[in-house]
């Protein structure tokens, strides 16, 4: 397959550009930052389109035909995958070039074949770098044990925020740590701590089967991919409940939405239980979203924090009373051990009012309009 399909062959004509091959616009990520260009879409029937700074940019140049598009996209996946692909129809995997790593979706649509490439660079940020509004990022590596869910629209810097977390803690101190990805996203350096990745399909079954498994080889800190189902989600608190640290993610916009998707999972038999397992074990909820930068040079992070160490969210969890939970991150926002908390919509104010997003985009973004401008008037 790999002689059929060469990564170097020059098969898509771009006007600007020429002939260009998968490498060719794989490189071009590396030309000009992942922060700035995230993903490469290929589909059938449509020019080859990039996303740069969260907007859709396709490049002048023909509609992708079927056989233009198993050349690009054939050469990124294993044999395995590509088996995997005709049997299943969709395949995730991940491919490495330079100092990037691309997570790779490769699907059938009504068109034919498709493929959402998303680049990660290899090089973790430093968690001072990541964009946190306050210090508890700090408070987070310093922890022993607790669940700790990172939530946000696809495309959010989830899975950065988490990796320089666990790049630090792995600088700080010497811990087992585990991950259980799909696929495999930032490669983690052996620093003072003993990682293992294991990525979904090549090393494990499933999430649950991972974590089933994990609980034998001895983890200090433990990283789900995505809570995906009600097993998985079981099993994370359970890790959380038993003295580990865990850090997973979901796909909601705001913390107390990424609560109640969580016991959402469970029957209405279970609900108190995981309430119950939730508010013990769940330690912060960070929800973030990535803002275009007013200078127009890249994005910038948004983030809504709740911090479950106060006993008041724990009880508010306790008790199904998630609703009330907003105003406990309005008000304890001092830091401490119970406070380091803030709404999406005050971190909005807060970098309008710094100058590094414009109002109209801040607007855009809020959760809660209406709340957003009251905080305009505080910050």
């Amino acid at each position: 397959m790999a002689d059929k399909y060469p990564t170097s062959a020059k098969v898509y004509p771009a006007e600007d550009f020429g002939m260009l091959s998968i490498l060719d616009m794989l490189e071009y990520f590396e030309k000009h930052g992942a922060m700035r260009v995230s993903d490469l879409h290929i589909k059938v029937g449509a020019a080859v389109t990039y996303r740069v700074d969260g907007v859709l940019a396709k490049l002048k140049g023909s509609s992708v035909t079927t056989e233009i598009a198993k050349q690009l996209i054939y050469p990124l996946m294993s044999e395995a995958h590509i088996q995997e692909f005709e049997n299943k129809l969709t395949v995730d995997c991940s491919y490495k070039i330079g100092s990037l790593q691309f997570r790779i979706n490769v699907f059938k649509e009504n068109d034919g074949i498709c493929a959402a490439i998303r680049a990660l660079s290899l090089d973790i940020p430093k968690i001072e770098d990541v964009g946190f509004p306050n210090t508890v990022w700090n408070d987070i590596v310093n922890r022993k044990h607790g669940l700790v869910l990172v939530a946000g629209i696809t495309g959010a810097g989830k899975s950065t925020t988490i990796a320089s977390l666990i790049d630090r803690i792995s600088e700080k101190r010497a811990c087992r740590i585990i991950t259980i990805e799909d696929p495999i996203e930032y490669i983690y350096q052996q620093k003072n701590s003993l990682i293992s990745q294991r990525e979904i399909g090549r090393d494990v079954s499933s999430f649950v089967d991972g974590l089933r498994s994990m609980m034998r080889e001895d983890p200090d800190i433990i990283f789900v991919g995505e809570m995906r189902d009600a097993e998985t989600i079981a099993m994370t608190l359970m890790a959380a409940e038993t003295g580990h640290l865990v850090f997973s993610t979901l796909h909601t916009r705001d913390a107390t939405g990424t609560i109640t998707r969580v016991l959402d999972y469970f029957p209405a038999g279970r609900l108190q239980e995981v309430q119950n397992q939730l508010s013990l074990g769940l330690a912060y909820v960070i929800c973030q979203k990535l803002i275009p930068k007013k200078d127009g040079n890249g994005r910038i992070v948004a983030m809504e924090i709740l911090n479950n160490n106060a006993y008041a969210c724990a009880n508010l969890i306790r008790t199904g009373k998630i609703e009330q939970i907003y105003s406990q991150m309005q008000t304890k926002v001092k830091s401490g051990p119970e406070e380091n908390m803030i709404t999406m919509e005050s971190h909005l104010a807060r970098l309008v009012k710094e100058d590094k997003i414009d109002l109209l985009e801040a607007q855009k973004w809020a959760n809660n309009v209406t709340t957003f401008t009251d905080m305009m008037k505080r910050v």
